[in-house]
């Protein structure tokens, strides 16, 4: 086919693509063609997002020649299996939501915002994707993106296993009854997050798994929605009951809540406003490192003096542990609450019915679980990361961790992992990174190392453990016939072909091309 073909697009911003050109053509601007739209194999289009090949792009048959988006699946795929992220920006500073926005995707456009795409108001992104929208369908879209209840959109995984434990009162150890309503709740929890709940827990209510509150200055609504704001971080509540939460904030001694009410009425929201939420900053540390205080506490006395100063001290807390965990010997006071909700193996493992699981009664009169093929210091690292969704990682630790990881059905522990192991990247240990990677189904790390190799390519075609790695690739292809494609090849050759953007670029990834070929005709590979 002539290299000069060209595929039109047909409908509202019509304009036309050349391939192998850094730009798409509109009759009067010259527009920087997206990381995202490139072409693979023989002519086919194809739509990559964070740099990751798929076809995304089909041709209509029906009225002409028209890209339209093949929405059922490609996104989902990208951000549910490949773990690419939403907001991810290219060298031209873009979003997947601006391109979206300015090609006219409306369907696109929502999945994304209900996705996490972030378009706040009066910020840069926020305005360029309202004033680039083609329509304004999707400017409508993005306007009311805002009126969305928060509660209504995609959280992440902690946030949502936070929310269950308020809603569902998974091993809940307290019940709080106000004025006939009751509300299911965890002290260690309320503990870590107000000091007023944990001096009260201890002494007050300290023994009691019911408690009255007959007080009648203190609303059921806004208790609730207090707990939300414990347990979440966040608080909706109605206009007419916010003095009481501020009654209730000032009593509790929360004072970042009270003084985020007070901004919010001090902005005046409006006589239309019904519902008056508060909610952190996505980046907003607060709630994890209140809740790492559990973490804290559940190490063992041995094991806190080997990491230093602790950030976030126990100060004494009595954090109420419900289950012991021994490793090499030591004892970890945890809660059920946390591990069951984060790990389906802990679920299984702390709720089986026959008790088999359980030893002896600890100290405390705690029931014992002995955790076998972790190290203390390994599980010290699923400890604060079931706690606070953080870990600090040190490469060296970060394969222990991962393989870990996996056996307690930890994935996002396993993303940290493949965060930390890509730092260890270079020459010799590339390949075997990628194997880890495509061991424990890593695909952000193995797109990193597949990016890596095609960088060094011309030295990694002299190393025995790369050409191993492409033989067993190929040996992987079910019924593979002579000239089917090889995966770890073809990712090669996209990161060498997707860094091309002049002339000498160009000179360059026709060597590391070259020098790919020639090895795969040494070894008798034909792709």
């Amino acid at each position: 086919m002539p290299s000069a073909q060209i595929l039109s697009l047909s409908g509202p911003g019509a304009c036309s693509l050349t391939p192998g050109s850094p730009h798409f053509h509109t009759p009067s601007v010259l527009v920087p063609l997206p990381q995202c739209l490139s072409y693979s194999g023989p002519w086919s289009p194809a739509l990559t997002w964070g740099r990751l090949p798929l076809p995304l792009l089909q041709v209509s048959s029906r009225s002409g020649t028209v890209l339209t988006w093949a929405l059922t699946s490609p996104p989902r795929y990208l951000l549910e299996q490949r773990d690419v992220e939403v907001n991810v920006r290219d060298k031209w500073d873009s979003t997947p939501l601006y391109y979206a926005c300015l090609c006219g995707h409306e369907e696109l456009v929502r999945y994304l915002l209900a996705n996490g795409a972030r378009c706040e108001a009066n910020t840069f992104d926020g305005e360029r994707c309202l004033y680039g929208a083609l329509s304004d369908a999707i400017r409508r879209a993005l306007r009311d993106y805002k009126q969305v209840p928060a509660s209504c959109r995609r959280r992440d995984p902690y946030s949502s296993f936070l929310l269950r434990l308020l809603e569902q009162g998974l091993h809940s150890d307290v019940v709080f009854t106000v004025h006939g309503r009751s509300f299911r709740a965890h002290r260690c929890i309320l503990g870590a997050r107000s000091t007023y709940f944990a001096n009260m827990l201890d002494t007050k209510w300290k023994g009691k798994s019911v408690v009255v509150l007959r007080h009648p200055l203190v609303n059921p609504v806004a208790f609730g929605a207090l707990l939300q704001y414990l347990y979440t971080g966040r608080l909706d509540v109605g206009v007419e009951h916010v003095s009481d939460c501020e009654r209730l904030a000032r009593q509790c001694r929360l004072w970042d809540l009270l003084g985020d009410l007070e901004a919010k009425l001090a902005s005046k929201p409006g006589p239309c406003v019904k519902v008056l939420t508060v909610e952190p900053p996505p980046a907003d540390p607060r709630l994890r490192e209140d809740l790492a205080l559990l973490a804290d506490c559940a190490l063992p006395p041995e094991l806190r003096g080997d990491l230093g100063e602790l950030p976030f001290p126990c100060n004494g807390l009595n954090s109420f542990p419900d289950i012991c965990f021994r490793v090499d010997g030591y004892s970890f006071l945890c809660h059920k609450a946390f591990f069951c909700g984060r790990s389906d193996y802990f679920r299984a493992l702390l709720e089986d019915h026959f008790q088999e699981s359980q030893e002896p009664e600890a100290s405390g009169g705690l029931p014992a679980v002995t955790l076998q093929g972790v190290s203390a210091e390994v599980f010290t690292h699923v400890l604060y990361y079931v706690y606070s969704d953080h870990t600090e990682l040190l490469p060296e630790v970060a394969y222990d961790v991962l393989a870990v990881a996996d056996m307690y059905l930890l994935p996002g522990l396993k993303q940290l992992c493949g965060r930390s192991l890509a730092q260890l990247l270079d020459e010799d240990s590339v390949v075997g990174v990628w194997r880890v990677a495509k061991l424990f189904r890593l695909a952000r790390l193995e797109d990193q190392c597949t990016e890596y190799m095609a960088k060094v390519i011309e030295k990694l075609v002299e190393q025995e453990d790369f050409v191993e790695a492409v033989r067993e690739e190929a040996a992987a292809v079910a019924a593979r016939q002579e000239t089917d494609s090889i995966p770890l090849v073809d990712d090669i050759r996209f990161h060498v072909g997707s860094a091309v953007q002049t002339r000498s670029a160009t000179e360059q990834a026709q060597q590391r091309l070259q020098a790919l070929e020639h090895l795969l005709v040494a070894i008798g590979l034909d792709c």
